[in-house]
Formats: structure tokens, C-alpha cells, sequence
């Protein structure tokens, strides 16, 4: 299995939006709040704005990080290829281009949550989801270069 990591281009929205589907489809605690074809469309504008980089294996999208500086907006594997690092290459490829990252989690996601501890990232505060689409409660998480 040979990995890659690349900048995504315009033909691949429909992968994005599939893999990000896929995870609200299969996650029980996650509401479906958009249709498929509307994540879609989300990662079609979020490749458009130069977000998006991608990992490839064997000539297929198996996931992606959408990145706007130091907001990491989105992080997502295809189910099937969960556990074999290639989120966190995705992840370590965007530490290792800023000093300084932000992302949010739902606090439901207890695998994201340790996967980001992992890597640094420490928490910086919890809200109770008045402030994103879905309304769930989520943690802001923040990784600083050198752990500072």
C-alpha cells in the first residue's frame, strides 16, 4: 500500500463528500443535517479555496484534511482504511507547515479526542454546541510548535 499525499484537485469533491458522508451516515450520535450531495458541494468549495490536501492509496481517495491557516476544519479517513495512519499523516503534514493549529471536536467523539491528545494538541475550551450546525457539544483544541 503506497501512500500519497497531494493537494486536492476539483474531480475529487465527490471522494471528499462521500468520505465525510460516510462518517455522519455511520456514526450514531452524529444527525444527517445536510443531504449527501450538499457535503458534496462543501468540499468542492472548501478544494476551490485551496484547503484541501488529500491522501491517496493506490490511485484512491481514502481521506482528507481541509486546513485555512491554522483552522483545521475537517479530518476524515474512509472507514475501511481507519487505523493505518494515514489521518495522522494528513495531521503531521499540516503541523509541519505552521506553527500553530486550531481544530473542534464534538465531545461525543472520544477517538478524536485522544487521537488529537496524541498529537499534541491540548484542549482549550468546551461549549455546548450553540455555536455549530449540528448543536452538540463540542471541545476547541489547540497544538502549538515546540508545545509552547
Amino acid at each position: 500500500m503506497s501512500r500519497v499525499l497531494r493537494a486536492a484537485r476539483s474531480t475529487d469533491a465527490g471522494k471528499v463528500g462521500d468520505i465525510l458522508s460516510d462518517f455522519i451516515d455511520t456514526t450514531a450520535w452524529m444527525a444527517r443535517i445536510h443531504t449527501r450531495a450538499q457535503d458534496i458541494h462543501h468540499a468542492g468549495v472548501m478544494i476551490a479555496q485551496g484547503w484541501v490536501q488529500v491522501a491517496e492509496v493506490d490511485g484512491r481517495v481514502i481521506a482528507f484534511l481541509a486546513r485555512e491557516a491554522a483552522d483545521v476544519h475537517a479530518l476524515y479517513v474512509a472507514k475501511d482504511m481507519r487505523g493505518h495512519g494515514h489521518g495522522r499523516a494528513l495531521l503531521q503534514a499540516a503541523q509541519e507547515a505552521t506553527d500553530h493549529l486550531w481544530l473542534w471536536t464534538f465531545q461525543l467523539n472520544d477517538g478524536a479526542q485522544r487521537f488529537y491528545s496524541a498529537h499534541g494538541f491540548k484542549e482549550a475550551e468546551r461549549t455546548n454546541g450553540a455555536g455549530n450546525d449540528e448543536g452538540l457539544p463540542d471541545i476547541r483544541f489547540e497544538w502549538r510548535k515546540g508545545g509552547k
